[in-house]
């Protein structure tokens, strides 16, 4: 490689070179935090492996740009290892990837623009970019990814039910506490229900445990449901705690359809605007058969 490359750039391909380099220092500062910090054995080799390899890009691009770039955002690489910490290596690695995407488009575009020697190297960056972090992904094993179906089985489940319910009762009574007391007992043994059909499930695969199918699910379940129910215990007034709760729920589907998206790479917005929908469409039906309700028994009474 010409150490003089640099100088033929024009300002704004020399702009764009500079940001590589700091991108590639960057993700070399984060891939060696999340070594040091991983206990398994194999993790961490592989971490350290694909340090090394953003330590040469870095290089790659510093004599390229002619340019250091040495500069880490401290407030950043703590919020990832957090995240490591709180949702797994693996979310963390493709939620890194998310970014790399583009970056290669970017790379590629690079391509004509150099020599022989440095469109080759520059190749075989691209390959290390789209490669690596998927061939990582597939040597780790976290308990969470083979329970992320059961996860997403009782959140989304209770999501809409105790939505549903909270909705319904819109209709038939003025009390916050009726309402949140049905909704945790409906929640309670829905989720025993969710249990069962979990552990059922799970007996005909292979990858997860019966038991602890159940037991996720049920959880799961039940954490959304005390989650929903609890604005209808803090307030007296029945619209405030059942908006508070839609937005909760609504919370909670979007932050979750996220984690499932970047884990399994589909599409997010997609995926939030039909959840979202199918929340509203159930607490806008059941709502109404409350309602209906209300005035056959001539039980309704105003909420307040």
């Amino acid at each position: 490689m010409k150490a003089t490359v640099h100088q033929s750039l024009s300002d704004v391909l020399a702009r764009e070179a500079a940001q590589f380099v700091q991108d590639e220092y960057f993700d070399w500062t984060v891939y060696t935090a999340l070594a040091e910090v991983e206990e398994d054995a194999q993790r961490k080799q592989l971490l350290s492996s694909l340090a090394e390899k953003e330590l040469q890009h870095y290089e790659f691009w510093k004599a390229i740009s002619g340019q250091d770039g040495k500069k880490t955002n401290g407030i950043v690489l703590h919020l990832l290892l957090l995240m490591r910490k709180v949702v797994g290596l693996v979310f963390t690695m493709k939620f890194l990837e998310l970014h790399e995407r583009e970056v290669v488009q970017r790379y590629r575009e690079w391509l004509p623009r150099l020599e022989a020697e440095d469109r080759e190297r520059l190749s075989a960056i691209v390959q290390d970019e789209e490669e690596h972090e998927r061939y990582f992904v597939s040597q780790v094993d976290e308990p969470v990814l083979r329970y992320i179906g059961f996860i997403a089985l009782g959140l989304s489940d209770a999501i809409i039910e105790i939505t549903g319910v909270h909705a319904g009762f819109l209709g038939v009574t003025g009390s916050t506490l009726m309402a949140g007391i049905a909704g945790l007992v409906v929640g309670f043994a829905a989720s025993i229900s969710m249990g069962v059909a979990a552990y059922l499930k799970a007996k005909s695969e292979t990858r997860s445990k019966p038991l602890t199918s159940a037991v996720v699910t049920g959880i799961s379940y039940l954490l959304a449901v005390i989650v929903l129910a609890l604005p209808y215990f803090l307030t007296h007034n029945m619209l405030t705690a059942f908006v508070v709760s839609v937005i909760l729920a609504v919370c909670l589907s979007v932050a979750f359809t996220f984690y499932v998206s970047v884990v399994n790479e589909t599409n997010f917005k997609r995926e939030v605007l039909e959840n979202t929908s199918l929340l509203l469409g159930t607490a806008f039906a059941t709502y109404l058969f409350g309602e209906l309700l209300g005035a056959i028994f001539g039980v309704q009474q105003p909420f307040s």
